[in-house]
């Protein structure tokens, strides 16, 4: 009868320690603390809200079993809309692949961007965005952050995009300067529920105003500096306060170089655009942008700091080991994986179908506009488009304005050069992807010289035209000049420019490029 009161005893305690995790069946790493096939088997269940590890090694103080989670964090930074692979670019296609393995083998993997997703490609800009919003609806992204180039449509197409998108667009700091409130096409965070561990994401933009033509930006306001902060502060509170067991932050703003190792990093570096107290438990990751490199930084309080280049280069990954009974975490891998990695994978079909059911808007991109007989800089562009924008000017205008010069801040966006060969509208698109309206602009002559004439800036170019080579040594502080540019340098405030008249508002820098080459301008003569 004792025996098997023991027996009881023993079975009962049994059923108590099962009862007390709350655990279905689930892998027991080894003694060696190897892990099975898939890293998170053993803890499937292991967020259970019995769960203790006071002494932090790991693994439960009642079971025994592990309690860690695994959770790979994948971003993408400024891709612009580089959607198809051609001889200047890589594509989606192997990337789709890459993310798709990478999420269909994990459970625990999150997916998110950090801005400036849409403008760029020729497939891309012509649908507004729509087709990289569609294929990041394919990928199941967690959430996307606003970057500059997102507004270089004008909100109305952020609109489009955020009713598209399957996820949420973040911008914590993007505010309506008529109610002051958070703009509605915004979230300020997201929280990712891996079923035993919640992942809030904050998202914001990094003060990009001069990036950024001022007219996008009549009706909003961006808060930085320390407005910002306490708004990430406040807002990773909140999360907290929720479920949130670990925060990223992810901000369309970032470092100014990149690092093909892991580096510490000093506040003053980042100052600019994160304010470290951020690191002093708000902020356990941060996904960074905008500047096109490539790095893995660690602050001084340890917390990582990636960015994955741009012009789908590569893309950042971080696995994140987390402790579901005490919430304690820390990056057990962080890593700028380069194209190289993905480019030849085997392509997905996701992209073939967007092709199609976007072929009626995407059509034109392919649209052969001429030849070009030698390789074009991005300068010799420039100065092409500037010479075009007096040119086009002068046809319109010229016969009521002394018109001096066409011209002002000039943009090529990568691959930055034009080859030789046959010239599609895609290319010219990719290459100049701005919807900027040509102009008439009055000028005083101290700005013309300051801004124009003179100016040190080496991303204005200008054409002068037959009057302005006449006047260009005696220009008048006090007298009013007529300058043609387009409107991201007319809305610029530091020019001091006032439009006088407005061209074609269907016509861009790249119609007129696409017209020079198609009547042969850049074809040796025979």
């Amino acid at each position: 009868m004792n025996i098997k009161r023991k027996l009881l005893c023993l079975l009962l305690t049994l059923i108590v320690v099962l009862t007390s995790c709350n655990l279905p069946d689930f892998n027991v790493e080894t003694e060696s603390g190897s892990e099975s096939a898939d890293k998170n088997d053993s803890v499937s269940n292991a967020a259970c809200g019995n769960h203790t590890d006071t002494d932090d090694d790991g693994k439960c103080d009642v079971c025994d079993l592990s309690v860690i989670v695994y959770v790979d964090l994948y971003a993408i930074n400024d891709l612009h809309g580089k959607l198809c692979t051609t001889d200047t670019n890589v594509g989606v296609e192997g990337l789709t692949t890459y993310l798709k393995n990478a999420m269909e083998t994990d459970d625990h993997a999150v997916l998110l961007s950090s801005g400036d997703m849409w403008q760029g490609g020729a497939e891309s800009n012509l649908t507004s965005g729509l087709i990289i919003t569609d294929w990041m609806n394919e990928l199941d992204f967690a959430a996307m952050t606003l970057g500059n180039h997102e507004f270089d449509w004008g909100e109305e197409k952020i609109e489009e995009n955020a009713t598209l998108a399957e996820f949420p667009l973040l911008a914590i700091n993007v505010y309506d300067r008529a109610t002051n409130e958070r703009v509605e096409y915004c979230s300020p965070s997201v929280i990712v529920d891996l079923g035993y561990i919640q992942i809030g994401i904050i998202g914001a933009i990094g003060d990009c105003y001069s990036s950024i033509s001022s007219d996008k930006t009549e009706d909003i306001y961006f808060k930085v500096g320390s407005e910002l902060t306490n708004l990430i502060k406040n807002e990773s509170e909140r999360l907290r306060r929720i479920g949130a067991d670990y925060i990223v932050y992810s901000v369309h703003d970032g470092y100014g170089r990149s690092s093909g190792s892991t580096v510490q990093i000093g506040s003053g570096a980042i100052s600019s655009y994160y304010d470290l107290s951020l690191s002093e438990g708000y902020v356990d990751l941060v996904f960074e942008a905008h500047t096109h490199k490539n790095y893995v930084m660690v602050d001084s309080h340890g917390v990582y700091h990636i960015q994955g280049g741009g012009d789908n280069r590569g893309l950042s990954h971080v696995e994140v080991k987390i402790n579901a009974a005490n919430g304690n975490s820390g990056v057990n891998e962080a890593e700028y994986v380069s194209s190289s990695n993905y480019a030849a994978l085997e392509e997905d079909e996701v992209v073939d179908k967007l092709l199609e059911k976007y072929s009626d808007d995407i059509s034109k991109s392919n649209l052969v506009v001429g030849m070009n007989d030698n390789t074009r800089s991005s300068s010799e562009i420039k100065q092409l488009v500037a010479k075009l924008y007096y040119e086009t000017g002068f046809a319109e205008w010229g016969d009521k304005y002394d018109i001096v010069l066409g011209g002002g801040f000039m943009s090529v966006r990568s691959p930055y050069s034009l080859p030789t060969g046959e010239v599609t509208y895609g290319l010219l698109n990719t290459l100049l992807p701005f919807d900027n309206q040509i102009v008439l602009c009055s000028i005083k002559g101290r700005d013309l010289k300051n801004k124009f004439l003179e100016t040190n800036n080496d991303n204005y170019y200008i054409h002068l035209g037959e009057y302005g080579e006449q006047i260009k040594d005696q220009i008048n502080d006090n007298d009013t000049y007529y300058v043609i540019v387009d409107t991201y340098s007319a809305f610029y405030a530091p020019n001091n420019l006032t439009v006088v008249a407005e061209y074609d508002p269907n016509i861009f820098a790249r119609d007129l490029v696409a017209d020079y080459i198609s009547n042969g301008g850049w074809t040796a003569k025979k």
